[in-house]
């Protein structure tokens, strides 16, 4: 992971580094929503069944969480900039190898290799970020890092939609490469040289707990169709627990594991690592549930879903920047609290007129509301919980909540996926990551109030 970060980089500032970050991390979650809306198209054109295309997105999201716990050690033997470069590389690659598949087997198989690439990208990308601003400034830094997480969701449903409509499938990743080849440009130019410590060990035990637990989890997890109740199910959910246990129980004795569980014992980090399993696994299961309620249940194409959603990524991408700046000056809990806030009575009112064909002039309003919400959220309470890491820390410390994210997205959306197919009613499928928001809300009052978390600049 040398060759490609052997230039030196000059001084930037936290800001450019944050900006340069961006070009790479865009195509991680605006590759996953363009995918979705292409999976039908796929299996017609492959003449593959749609369980087998399905593995398209399965296997590309095992991959991802395969090596993601990898990602800490590897950031500290060779370094975040090495480590971006050289996933941004791989991922660029396999977004080629994809766009010239001949076959169902082959489009897995290449999509399996930019998992591979896309697991590194995050966990670096958020320690460059960090490491690049002291401690008082990263809300404003992490608000520019949460652009790509929160809006390249809701963006990507009229790219795919657009793109199959005008194009075709080969386009969704063929767009990769152009945006590929300019973030290792200007990760090149831009990024600092964090060195590595090559006296850094792997700690392989770790690794064959976690690796393959954070496989059984997803695979689990993503075989959930009519019931969770089923033996393809549990078993996987199962021993994945069991791996997961193992792994803690592993870390917590390790000097040197895989990651550093014991920064989960840290107020901030712990509260916050909790309140994100809470929130971003309800916010992203919505992003499945609104574009199924758009085409399925209101017959609307992929192109006019994505164009309903645009306003969404609108006010998340103002109300990230508003409170990635407000945290860095007030107490934290009272920006987090109110996206919270925000984000409940958005995606409530929009389940809560979902019995009837409402119309879009209320219907949108209120998704807007709800990610405005999670714009005020997720980044923040992100940077509350890695703020005051050592550097040292910050690659387990963006590696733990990066894992842990990874873990809450899959197992809820599969969640409300199996209410969806067990009820019927989209309304129904809604009220579990609302009770999971409001739950974050509780996490965020107790745990993260004024009394258990200080203010940004006051003294450790």
């Amino acid at each position: 992971m040398t060759a490609l970060a052997a230039a030196p980089a000059p001084a930037r500032t936290g800001t450019t580094i944050a900006l340069t970050v961006i070009a790479g991390t865009v195509m991680i979650p605006l590759d996953v929503t363009v995918v979705a809306v292409a999976l039908a198209r796929l299996a017609e054109e492959t003449g593959a069944s749609l369980p087998v295309i399905q593995w398209v997105s399965t296997g590309y999201t095992l991959a991802l969480a395969t090596v993601i716990p990898a990602a800490a050690w590897a950031i500290a033997r060779y370094g975040a900039r090495s480590v971006f470069l050289t996933a941004i590389a791989v991922f660029t690659i396999g977004s080629a190898l994809v766009a010239t598949a001949w076959d169902a087997p082959s489009l897995i198989g290449f999509r399996i290799l930019q998992g591979l690439g896309g697991g590194f990208v995050m966990p670096a990308a958020m320690t460059l970020a960090l490491r690049s601003a002291p401690p008082a400034e990263r809300g404003r830094v992490m608000s520019l890092l949460g652009l790509p997480i929160l809006v390249g969701p809701v963006l990507g449903p009229p790219l795919g939609g657009w793109l199959l409509d005008s194009l075709s499938w080969r386009w969704i990743f063929l767009v990769n490469l152009p945006i590929g080849l300019v973030a290792l440009w200007l990760g090149r130019r831009n990024l600092p040289v964090l060195p590595g410590d090559r006296a850094a060990r792997l700690d392989r035990t770790g690794l064959l707990l976690l690796a393959p637990a954070m496989a059984l989890l997803v695979l689990g997890t993503s075989l959930a169709e009519g019931s969770l109740v089923e033996a393809r199910v549990l078993l996987p959910i199962g021993v994945g627990l069991v791996l997961l246990a193992a792994f803690a129980r592993h870390a917590l004795r390790h000097t040197a594991p895989l990651l550093k569980v014991r920064l989960l014992g840290l107020r901030a980090t712990g509260g916050g690592a909790l309140l994100m399993v809470l929130f971003a696994g309800a916010y992203f299961s919505t992003l499945v549930l609104v574009p199924l309620y758009f085409q399925v249940a209101r017959g609307e194409s992929a192109t006019t879903t994505g164009l309903l959603m645009v306003p969404q990524a609108v006010l998340a991408g103002i109300s990230i920047q508003v409170a990635g700046r407000l945290i860095d000056r007030v107490p934290p809990v009272r920006v987090i609290a109110t996206g919270i806030t925000l984000a409940v009575v958005g995606y409530g009112g929009f389940a809560l007129q979902l019995a009837g064909e409402a119309p879009y002039t209320t219907l949108v309003p209120f998704l807007a509301l709800g990610t405005t919400g999670a714009g005020a959220t997720m980044l923040p309470t992100i940077t509350q919980a890695t703020r005051d890491l050592d550097d040292v820390d910050i690659p387990s410390g963006s590696t733990i909540i990066n894992v842990l994210n990874q873990l809450a997205t899959s197992v809820t959306t599969a969640a409300v996926t199996v209410v969806l197919a067990s009820t019927g009613s989209m309304r129904d499928a809604f009220w579990l990551p609302l009770a999971m928001m409001t739950a974050a809300l509780v996490v965020a009052l107790t745990v993260l109030g004024p009394r258990g978390v200080r203010a940004p600049g006051t003294p450790r």
